[in-house]
């Protein structure tokens, strides 16, 4: 049986985490929200390491505001790059290997080929330099890390952009999408159900991964397909929007490539459209 910490579990992929976790047994999950362990806290995260022998430490505590980050780097820097630093530190002391995760916004856009692992980071918003910087900590204070960046992360939990356009479908709004921003949309079931794979199989291949879905699109595209699956096509008027007004710059192209993945782990990666047509489907039967 191994000992399996999840921080920042009541989040979007937290949630996903604790709804996978009935399906492995074999695993002795503990699940802390912010306020039952705050990963800033040294002190509260040694006593949970030292209560028990952990085995995995998968941190899903992070500041993902990425407009407010605009306006609170020190709080973001401090969430997800400080904390980060405390949780690389405790679990290289005690043998325990951390999974982290991290973004596609480490880019800045500039190519027009999907990202590997080996490229140039050049964030251009402050969320983006503060999952750098967390990044950066784990790889330099822990020997024992998977660090997988991913993007545009959405699933039944949370508040994401596909729950956005569901309410916006019932409430018969008309939508304005931008297509100026190129990435992918990843499911957060499948990337955590990967993780917890990885975890039974006890894998070793430490380093840094890329995973999202398989595929492109932009914000319209992946509008439009949330609009279709869930049967609404006809009900709500959607329009292409050449440029969408934010406080923080956003990459214009960040498509992950996932080759190094898929090599290493020898898993299949669904394709996004296929993915949320899954998801929809529980929400539209």
């Amino acid at each position: 049986m191994k000992n399996v910490v999840v921080t920042g579990a009541f989040g979007q992929l937290g949630r996903c985490f604790q709804k996978l976790s009935a399906n492995y047994p074999k695993l002795d999950f503990h699940f802390f929200d912010a306020v039952q362990l705050d990963i800033t806290d040294k002190i509260g995260l040694k006593e949970v390491f030292t209560a028990k022998k952990i085995d995995y430490c998968i941190n899903c505590a992070a500041y993902t505001n990425v407009e407010k980050a605009e306006e609170e780097k020190e709080k973001a820097f401090l969430i997800n790059a400080e904390a980060v630093k405390n949780l690389a530190e405790i679990c290289d002391k005690n043998e325990t290997t951390l999974i982290h995760f991290s973004t596609d916004y480490v880019f800045d856009g500039q190519l027009t080929r999907p990202y590997l692992e080996t490229d140039f980071t050049n964030p251009i918003n402050g969320y983006g330099a503060s999952k750098l910087k967390g990044e950066e900590y784990v790889k330099k204070l822990t020997r024992k890390h998977f660090i997988f960046r991913s993007s545009w992360l959405y699933s039944q939990f949370g508040h994401n952009f596909m729950k956005t356009i569901l309410k916006k479908i019932s409430e018969k709004a008309e939508l304005n999408i931008t297509t100026s921003q190129r990435g992918t949309p990843t499911n957060a079931n499948d990337l955590a159900e990967v993780i917890l794979q990885i975890i039974t199989s006890e894998n070793t291949n430490f380093g840094l991964y890329h995973y999202s879905n398989l595929g492109e699109a932009t914000w319209y595209d992946f509008a439009k397909a949330i609009i279709e699956f869930s049967g609404a096509f006809d009900e709500i008027k959607l329009n292409k929007s050449g440029f969408y007004p934010t406080k923080a710059q956003r990459p214009a192209y960040s498509v992950l490539d996932k080759t190094k993945f898929i090599k290493t782990f020898g898993m299949e990666i669904p394709e996004w459209q296929k993915s949320l047509k899954a998801t929809l489907k529980r929400e539209f039967p």
